[in-house]
């Protein structure tokens, strides 16, 4: 008994911490487009695909944030991202230049724009259009 401890409070953590996950993205996607365009956009581009108009002059190419890899990151993952930023990367965090909404606010117009999509785990192939 006193080894399902441990066990039954990490699934409690793990429970509560998705559904305060879940609860993440609260915010703004109207202001977080106006924060995105002026914080965001010269490096990750218009089109969030990581070709903004000071990508080229970077050591590292920022994220396309329309590529899978970002997409299948969760809003907690892009939240630590955005506030930490990526070390040995251009990416710097903004968690002493934005609040945490203004945080969440980001983050939902990327998601807007660039939605979440999990990991498929479904191993058949794709459907063939034969035509």
């Amino acid at each position: 008994m006193t080894r399902q401890i441990p066990f039954i409070a990490t699934l409690i953590v793990l429970f509560s911490t998705s559904w305060g996950i879940a609860e993440i993205l609260s915010g703004n996607p109207k202001h977080g487009a106006r924060i995105y365009q002026q914080l965001c956009l010269r490096c990750h581009g218009e089109k969030l695909d990581g070709r903004g108009p000071e990508a080229q002059d970077l050591k590292a190419m920022p994220t396309d944030l329309q590529s899978a890899s970002s997409r299948t990151k969760s809003d907690w993952e892009l939240l630590v991202i955005v506030a930490h930023g990526v070390m040995f990367t251009p990416m710097h965090g903004f968690r002493d230049k934005l609040s945490e909404q203004d945080i969440k606010d980001v983050l939902s117009y990327i998601r807007t724009e660039a939605p979440f999509r999990p990991i498929s785990w479904d191993m058949r192939p794709p459907p063939s259009h034969a035509g």
